[in-house]
């Protein structure tokens, strides 16, 4: 019975997540409360504060459902002997372009990121916490960039910290103006094309292509 209350309990929560996603892209986020989740999702009000705290902690748990696949594919990178760190940081950088092409969910939660939400008042806390998460990223992208040019015996052409921060900036640059435009490129075979130039540009020699 116990099993059958936590599944119950987990179902919900992810009906919750479900509906503000409907929500939020339709209305914005600051315009959408929660009674308006609550009712799209068919449960009441108090169902949502057994799940989150506040309309803030509902949003940092529907970006965490996008966004932490893709930090998890950084922070393999160096994980399994023999693997090459440079041809590691392509495939995780293009399986974030990936899913954000191919997934509607994921699509759907960087557009609300992206056009749909003013990070006022309680969504301070999760700017702070996507600034931070952003941050993570491009240790994760300096570390794997330095484990590469030890790797392939590369001096890089400007310090490690530069070239992290200027990938990590162009491939969200690359997102954003995808996402105000979808029609406008192709997100994967651009970002495909762009990280083969940067790496290039840093002084790769043909860095594997994925």
């Amino acid at each position: 019975m116990a099993r059958r209350t936590k599944q119950e309990a987990q179902a919900t929560r992810q009906q919750l997540l479900e509906a503000a996603i409907r929500v939020f892209a339709e209305k914005g986020v600051s315009r959408t409360s929660l009674q308006d989740i609550a009712q799209r999702a068919g449960v009441s009000r108090g169902a949502i504060y057994w799940h989150f705290t506040n309309k803030a902690d509902l949003f940092d748990a529907m970006m965490e459902s996008a966004v932490l696949p893709m930090e998890q594919a950084l922070q393999q990178i160096g994980h399994v002997a023999g693997q090459d760190p440079l041809h590691e940081l392509e495939g995780a950088l293009l399986f974030s372009m990936r899913s954000i092409a191919s997934d509607a969910r994921i699509r759907a939660i960087f557009e609300i990121a992206t056009l749909k939400v003013e990070y006022v008042d309680e969504l301070m806390t999760v700017k702070a916490r996507y600034a931070a998460s952003c941050a993570d990223a491009t240790r994760e992208i300096k570390r794997s960039l330095q484990d590469a040019a030890t790797h392939h015996g590369v001096l890089l052409r400007v310090p490690v910290a530069v070239a992290a921060q200027g990938l990590q900036a162009m491939m969200t640059g690359l997102v954003h103006t995808w996402i105000l435009a979808p029609d406008s490129y192709a997100l994967v075979e651009v970002s495909q094309a762009a990280i083969h130039s940067y790496l290039l540009g840093l002084g790769f020699v043909q860095p594997d292509s994925m």
